[in-house]
């Protein structure tokens, strides 16, 4: 009895903790499949920490890589890097929550908690539409991208139909899951010059970044408008889809003015190229992970300016990371309304509620926390320079992928610091810090109120 009260209060009693341990679980179960000998080119076994980071780069779709994915891994190991790219892109107890749902037909009171904490949604009774609406979209985007891709490099490179189809599958998968895996030693840099893999590959990266609720709300209410002729969608679409509408444009912008006549990236390319390449960096700074620039060839601007938009990330409950879209502009919100005076923060006539401003206040600080931390310990473990250790940590944290070089090289530790941002960037600080709590405290009185100087 002492063991099942135990167990209840440490998992069944509380979603989160049941989410990070089923994609701690699946970690772990990845890392052992990896490090067998099948899984490594020509039968040779792989060292625990390459399999470890590898497998939490994957289930936690970063990219983050200290071998070759396609030299390294035999069609086995990347047979599973792709499953758990999948697994951990459209959520692990989202998966398993839909394979009960077809299966028995019906789904517990439990399992559809811990479906919505995973997905986020926003009501228990949409718990089955959310999860099948996920899967459609997760299928649809991958099919059509992945034939796209196929078609290309059948057509336009001549590869087999076979290993066309397969390249094609992969790079779809592992764009519209935000992973930033690929199966060439430099990721996409050989086709910078050709929009019919960079523009497909961006596509499937945006529509996973912006999240499946905004995805399923958009596909739902595309015919449906209110009496006065406006789509009725929720804040949260409206903030993200407004929000990446500016980021994406503005990234391109900056690495087009920061890079355009670099040597090593925009330099060569005549100026389609450059807007092309300023747009899929861009695009890729969402948390993708992607690249057809050299990055260790980027300036220390570019860099600074690339860790900001990897730091804000894509839309949430999707394949995205860092702190979310929603988060950001609810915090920009927070500051305009102090700034003029405004007892209340609101954004496009809309109140936003006080828990929501603590909980922006909360995922941005501890992110910030958790980057600075990891970067100090880099800093004094390694002799890289900063800019090089800030990009590989926010990279990591945000579940990127993008990498200036340094991280096949860093230390043991260096390496397993980075697999801790990685698992920590991809459940979010909250639902890690809720799920570590032993109980949940009610306070049943309000402490006297006085106000320190701020500022």
């Amino acid at each position: 009895m002492a063991r099942a009260r135990l167990w209840h209060t440490l998992f069944a009693a509380h979603p989160a903790r049941t989410v990070v341990m089923a994609f701690a679980l699946v970690i772990a179960v990845g890392t052992v499949l990896l490090a067998l000998p099948a899984a490594g080119e020509g039968r040779a076994a792989t060292g625990f920490v390459t399999a470890l980071f590898t497998a939490t780069s994957a289930v936690c779709v970063t990219g983050l890589a200290v071998v070759d994915t396609g030299t390294h891994w035999s069609g086995f190991g990347e047979g599973v890097i792709l499953a758990l790219i999948q697994v951990g892109g459209f959520g692990i107890m989202t998966t398993a929550s839909l394979l009960a749902l077809l299966v028995s037909g019906k789904l517990r009171l439990r399992m559809q908690l811990t479906a919505q904490a995973e997905t986020k949604s926003f009501g228990i009774g949409d718990v089955r539409r959310v999860l099948l609406g996920v899967a459609g979209c997760s299928a649809a985007v991958e099919l059509a991208v992945g034939a796209t891709l196929a078609l290309r490099f059948r057509f336009g490179y001549g590869r087999p139909a076979g290993e066309a189809a397969y390249f094609g599958l992969f790079h779809a998968v592992s764009a519209f899951n935000n992973a930033g895996f690929g199966l060439h030693a430099d990721n996409l840099t050989r086709y910078a010059r050709d929009p019919w893999v960079t523009l497909p590959v961006s596509a499937a990266v945006i529509l996973g970044g912006l999240g499946f609720p905004v995805l399923l709300e958009v596909l739902r209410h595309r015919h449906r408008r209110t009496t006065t002729g406006r789509r009725s969608w929720t804040l949260h679409t409206k903030l993200t889809l407004l929000a990446t509408a500016v980021l994406l444009p503005l990234g391109t912008l900056l690495t087009c003015l920061l890079e355009w006549t670099g040597k090593g990236t925009l330099g060569p390319l005549d100026w389609p190229g450059k807007l092309l390449n300023g747009f899929f960096h861009s695009a890729m700074s969402r948390t993708a992970g992607f690249n057809s620039l050299d990055i260790g060839a980027l300036q220390a601007s570019t860099l600074l300016v690339t860790c900001v938009l990897m730091f804000i990330g894509g839309g949430s409950a999707g394949t995205a990371g860092g702190i979310k879209v929603t988060t950001f502009t609810v915090l920009a919100a927070a500051i305009v309304a102090e700034v003029r005076g405004e007892p209340d923060a609101s954004v496009m006539g809309r109140r936003l509620a006080p828990h929501v401003l603590r909980q922006a206040l909360t995922v941005a600080l501890l992110g910030v926390g958790l980057v600075m931390a990891a970067t100090l310990a880099l800093l004094s473990i390694t002799r890289y320079r900063f800019e090089q250790v800030l990009f590989e940590v926010v990279s990591a944290f945000a579940t990127v992928g993008l990498s200036t070089g340094i991280t096949a090289d860093l230390p043991a530790v260096g390496q397993l610091i980075l697999i801790l941002l990685m698992f920590v960037g991809r459940l979010g600080p909250i639902t890690l810090v809720s799920a570590l709590a032993l109980r949940e405290r009610t306070r049943r009185y309000r402490l006297p109120e006085e106000r320190p100087v701020i500022g």
